[in-house]
């Protein structure tokens, strides 16, 4: 447990691991870092399904496949224009299945690949931090 007041910093100013040193009020120290952002596994994470919407399409696709309207209406404050440009990203990086049926009007429905259905586990933890620490009604933590 890092004493309060604590400040993580960048690499750049970062002291040898366990090292720390007082910088005014504050404590610097190094707990956890990547020393190449190139391969760091969070940054490299959430430059793919990081961001704002892009998590929450993941998640209304969960219970399964789903048109775009469909899509649209659970998610009412993204516009189309960006909702077509976040799930073909996501279909770039190999999140999401597009099918297009040859139909008029023409159809087209959206599913989690393998790939992201492995991601369930990791949507589910962070719907259970946030019903727990942020959409609860109880005061902050006093810590």
């Amino acid at each position: 447990m890092l004493p309060k007041g604590t400040i993580i910093v960048s690499d750049v100013n970062l002291l040898q691991e366990g090292n720390r040193q007082n910088s005014g009020n504050d404590m610097v120290t190094k707990e956890r870092s990547c020393n190449d952002f190139n391969n760091c596994p969070i940054t490299t994470a959430m430059e793919i399904i990081g961001g704002k919407w892009k998590p929450v399409i993941l998640y209304n696709l969960l219970s399964g496949t789903r048109r775009f309207g469909e899509i649209a209406i659970r998610i009412p404050t993204i516009s189309r224009k960006i909702l077509t440009e976040q799930l073909k990203e996501l279909e770039r990086d190999g999140l999401v299945i597009r099918k297009q049926y040859q139909e008029n009007p023409p159809r087209v429905e959206y599913s989690l690949t393998d790939k992201s259905k492995s991601l369930i586990s990791v949507f589910e933890r962070i719907a259970d931090w946030s019903n727990e620490h942020l959409l609860t009604k109880s005061p902050p933590d006093s810590k």
